[in-house]
């Protein structure tokens, strides 16, 4: 399926490897111009170069920290003086840490997984405005249902929440909100493969216990579903947390 995406100029935030990475590529393979954004310049050099061989049109690489608004602004104007201008915003920078009760790990939370997709959408609004355009926030299935620890599920099901009340503000603009919800995804360097060399006999029971399908999610399998979701192909989705977890999660 040609998903319509070639020529279209795509920021993604949070980028330089894993989901973002994946999303990346699968975006380059439908010809589209990616600028990716990262804190790591080695990882966002190295995804570009990934992006231009794997057929995107244009790749730029830009080492900026998301949770910092003037790195943040001055990324943004790059990417829009640079590409001419913006079609689609794809915002995955997040994480989670050990803990999460106390009010120091909220605003850690918060800074990491709520403020900057917040921050970037209002930057990118105006250039998206233009081309009735997408804004997909990555959230995860813990912003729906319990599972994460509190104040990283505190800040997915906020981001949730932003999207869904986004897409009926920004609607009338032309502009389409979405958010994802990926599951347990396992890639290189990511959360998942540093419990598994921890603890594989626990991270064996639980794929086991938690996950029908026996594995893992892949972070390619994340990556073509929101190169699906920001083409015209899905235009009619809006407003709705797209989960995407191999039946993992419980709530409907």
């Amino acid at each position: 399926m040609d998903l319509n995406l070639a020529g279209k100029r795509v920021l993604l935030l949070g980028a330089g490897r894993g989901l973002g990475g994946a999303a990346a590529l699968s975006l380059a393979k439908e010809q589209a111009r990616v600028a990716v954004v990262a804190r790591t310049r080695n990882d966002v050099e190295a995804r570009a170069r990934e992006c231009l061989e794997g057929g995107a049109q244009e790749a730029i690489a830009i080492a900026a920290d998301a949770t910092d608004p003037k790195q943040l602004e001055a990324a943004v104007a790059q990417v829009v003086q640079k590409l001419g201008g913006l079609d689609a915003l794809v915002m995955l920078v997040g994480g989670s840490a050990p803990g999460g009760t106390l009010e120091a790990d909220f605003q850690a939370a918060f800074s990491r997984n709520f403020w900057p997709a917040l921050h970037a959408s209002q930057l990118a609004i105006p250039h998206l405005e233009k081309s009735a355009g997408v804004i997909l926030h990555v959230a995860s299935i813990w912003g729906r249902e319990g599972g994460g620890n509190i104040s990283y599920n505190t800040a997915k099901a906020a981001l949730i929440s932003l999207a869904h009340e986004q897409a009926r503000e920004l609607a009338p603009k032309g502009i389409r909100v979405l958010s994802l919800a990926p599951g347990s995804i396992l890639h290189p360097g990511g959360s998942w493969e540093k419990r598994k060399l921890k603890d594989p006999a626990g991270i064996e029971d639980f794929v086991r216990r938690e996950l029908p399908f026996g594995r893992f999610g892949t972070a390619q399998e994340v990556g073509d579903v929101i190169a699906f979701l920001i083409s015209p192909r899905a235009s009619w989705v809006a407003g709705a947390c797209v989960v995407i977890d191999g039946a993992q999660s419980r709530s409907f």
